[in-house]
């Protein structure tokens, strides 16, 4: 079953042991405030100089979507960057943009040979994302993944705050609350 491959732990992100971590970016990919700065601040030069180059040959990146560059110095030999979406009230697809964000990070662990992958509570920070809605929309959308990406071993949720911690545990371990 799909939620058995999933874990919940507290913690920072950037001390991950996968093979992959997530960056919930910004779309000119060049670092910011929260994890994305924290990401960016503990992997080294060698990921912004790849997000300078994507950011060239792409453009900024779209919400919802996502792209790949290494670890740098993280434990992580990769970061998947998505750009999570903005809270207007759900009033502008949100749900669907943050499903996208989770969906596209995890196809590209796919095509990367990826088994393991620690995510943040995307959009949840400064983005203004209700914590509540956006969890489900990760538990759901993750558990629809895996049953599409069987390679993918493990995906890991690392909250930073006791709240978000407390939250995602709850739906882990209780999935009738998804519904």
């Amino acid at each position: 079953m799909a939620f058995d491959k999933i874990s919940v732990i507290k913690g920072d992100i950037t001390k991950e042991n996968t093979d992959a971590i997530v960056n919930a970016a910004n779309s000119g990919l060049m670092g910011g405030g929260g994890v994305d700065g924290a990401i960016h601040s503990a992997g080294g030069r060698q990921i912004l100089e790849q997000c300078i180059a994507i950011v060239r040959k792409i453009g900024r990146l779209s919400t919802g979507e996502a792209v790949i560059t290494t670890g740098g110095n993280l434990k992580a030999k990769y970061v998947i960057h998505t750009v999570g979406p903005v809270w207007h009230g759900g009033h502008n697809n949100e749900e669907t943009l943050l499903s996208n964000a989770y969906r596209n990070s995890l196809k590209l662990a796919f095509d990367n040979n990826i088994k393991t992958i620690a995510f943040p509570n995307i959009s949840t920070g400064i983005y203004g994302y209700p914590k509540e809605l956006a969890a489900k929309t990760a538990f759901s959308t993750v558990a629809e993944c895996l049953k599409i990406y069987k390679e993918i071993e493990q995906v890991r949720f690392v909250c930073f705050d006791d709240y978000n911690y407390n939250l995602y545990l709850q739906l882990r371990n209780n999935t009738d609350m998804l519904k």
